[in-house]
């Protein structure tokens, strides 16, 4: 009766080195491209020219370094699954928006750097959840203003970096950042170096100066009523026809281009990684044929 144990072992091994090859397909051991760690939990993906985050990163991953590539948007939920992430390292990309609630799961996040990137703005609520953050690196990017509130529930923030940012002090947006500033003055490092387009410092910018509505390029136009009333009143022959710009016209149907296409280290690393998956299906096979010849025999 030793053979089906055996067999039933073999089987449970082979399930094990499965699941590990299909989480672990990220790491150069196992053909990936990130340099990954297991004493310290850490995985190393900068620069490698990445256009899109790798789907395989360990769930227990403590320190993930995306640095240095060519990540121009991210996906709501890409960090979701790494729940034990301290350190994050986004900075040196092409990132212009961030997708509200990326960062909700990452509760134990320390570090979040996001500078040097291309960001416009940032979603309402982005760091609610981040209480435990110590330091936040916003500095070098293209930021005008924050929401109202971004920063309230930041209480164990010990560095901030808002420098070499547009911050627009003739907006009255302006006005939580600055109040904020002066309230974390001497508390949290960095804050103070912030100044408005102008040089003046975004600490010492006044309701009077920021007293101008918030109008962005991106914000929607009304179309003006003149132009309304005249459309309607005329007969279909007499509206000109007017030519519609192409990626308009897409736009308006909903079509958008994907966001990236899969680099060729990511194809290598899908490549691998279906090979070892391919290999566990065989030998897990074998193991499951080798248990039943031994049933039958019992």
């Amino acid at each position: 009766m030793m053979g089906p144990v055996l067999a039933a072992c073999l089987l449970i091994i082979l399930s094990t080195a499965w699941i590990s090859q299909a989480n672990g397909a990220t790491c150069k051991k196992d053909g990936g491209v990130c340099t990954c760690n297991d004493n310290t939990k850490s995985v190393d993906c900068s620069s490698k020219g990445l256009t899109a985050i790798p789907s395989n990163i360990p769930t227990d991953t403590d320190r993930l370094v995306l640095q240095g590539n060519k990540l121009s948007s991210l996906p709501r939920t890409v960090f979701h699954r790494l729940t034990k992430l301290r350190l994050l390292y986004l900075n040196d990309n092409q990132l212009q928006t961030l997708p509200p609630g990326v960062f909700d799961q990452l509760v134990e996040l320390d570090e979040l750097h996001l500078n040097y990137n291309e960001l416009k703005s940032l979603p309402s609520g982005i760091f609610d959840k981040l209480t435990k953050l110590t330091d936040l690196r916003l500095q070098n990017n293209q930021l005008q203003s924050v929401p109202e509130g971004a920063f309230d529930f930041l209480e164990k923030l010990k560095m901030l970096q808002l420098t070499n940012n547009p911050w627009d002090c003739s907006c009255n947006d302006i006005l939580y950042l600055s109040k904020w500033i002066r309230e974390k003055e001497g508390k949290v490092n960095g804050i103070e170096s912030a100044t408005c387009v102008n040089k003046k410092a975004v600490l010492d910018v006044t309701e009077e100066e920021a007293a101008e509505d918030c109008v962005y390029p991106n914000t929607t136009t009304a179309i003006p009523t003149t132009i309304i009333t005249t459309l309607a009143s005329s007969n279909d022959d007499d509206i000109p026809e007017l030519p519609v710009p192409q990626e308009n016209f897409q736009k308006f149907l909903g079509y958008q281009e994907p966001d990236h296409l899969p680099t060729q280290p990511q194809c290598l690393m899908s490549i691998s990684g279906y090979l070892g998956l391919m290999m566990s299906l065989v030998l897990t096979s074998a193991a499951i044929l080798y248990v039943i010849h031994f049933l039958k025999k019992a």
